[in-house]
């Protein structure tokens, strides 16, 4: 068996596991109980492994952080939206 394949298994969980919430965020544009702290390490984190993955070559690191990075940047920027009307 190609254990490649795991990678991209992690890729997709990994990748749409921010999405449920960044569409719930989008549409309810509820950023109460969000925190902009956390958000910011986690979008730092991708950007991170976005950025080994880059220097390995490896699609599937690569990948899962371009997208991640993507859903978290939605949610932190309906925080950073929603948070200024208040």
């Amino acid at each position: 068996m190609d254990f490649a394949i795991l990678g991209y298994v992690a890729t997709f969980f990994s990748a749409t596991s921010f999405l449920p919430q960044a569409i719930k965020t989008v549409r309810t544009r509820d950023v109460q109980s969000l925190s902009l702290i956390t958000y910011i390490f986690l979008f730092a984190a991708s950007l991170s492994w976005f950025s080994y993955g880059i220097y390995l070559k490896d699609i599937p690191l690569i990948a899962t952080n371009t997208l991640t990075s993507s859903f978290q940047v939605i949610i932190l920027f309906m925080i950073l939206k929603e948070r200024d009307k208040s």
